[in-house]
């Protein structure tokens, strides 16, 4: 059930659900992984399950078509169930199956990322260009990305001393970079897995520690 996937209750708040979301989504994408790790394939079905539940729960159409069929389901006997996703459901009510799954996930995840980039005063709204609105990469995200990357690489080359210069040396070389006119989630996918995963854990930790904290 989506509710157990997300671990709220029925009657959640549409925020409860979307902070259920980010909690739940950072813990498992599966860039915070590397990619030949065996816990990839389980992170990826754990994180399409994460996102069809945010895709019922997030619309209240969605969200009451879901409970109408639930209600049903309930009434006839076990046999008779459609078979599909968790606990028997069908995804396939909603319009849409195993097919498009990973690419609805990754343009729900890429959204939310934005938001909660912004939130942390890491991007920042650009005007429209009479196609899109680009939330842009700030001074601030280019730092920190400059010194992950940096202190890795300085890990590499001299250990603990190394990675101290590189972070460093790095955040500041990654303070002048820009990527105007591209989102911040597009610049996220052009980072190799290790910054992405880097990137995810501090997020996660982030957002963990401010729902730990309510």
């Amino acid at each position: 059930m989506p509710n157990r996937v997300l671990g709220v209750s029925p009657s959640a708040t549409q925020r409860e659900i979307r902070t259920a979301y980010k909690r739940e989504s950072l813990k498992s994408h599966p860039d915070r992984v590397p990619a030949d790790s065996p816990e990839r394939p389980a992170r990826t079905r754990r994180f399409q399950e994460i996102s069809d539940a945010y895709y019922t729960l997030s619309d209240e159409s969605r969200r009451r078509q879901y409970d109408a069929t639930r209600r049903a389901e309930a009434e006839v006997e076990e046999d008779e169930m459609p078979i599909g996703g968790e606990g028997g459901f069908s995804w396939s009510t909603f319009g849409f199956g195993a097919e498009d799954r990973e690419q609805r996930a990754s343009e729900q995840f890429g959204s939310v990322f934005e938001e909660m980039l912004r939130e942390e005063g890491l991007s920042s709204e650009d005007g429209e260009d009479g196609r899109h609105t680009y939330t842009r990469p700030t001074s601030r995200f280019w730092s920190i990305l400059g010194g992950i990357s940096g202190g890795a690489l300085g890990f590499i080359v001299a250990n603990a001393p190394g990675a101290f210069a590189g972070a460093v040396t790095g955040h500041r070389l990654g303070a002048v970079r820009d990527a105007k006119g591209k989102s911040v989630y597009e610049v996220f996918l052009d980072l190799s897995q290790n910054d992405r995963a880097r990137l995810l854990s501090e997020l996660a930790a982030k957002v963990l520690e401010t729902t730990m904290g309510r």
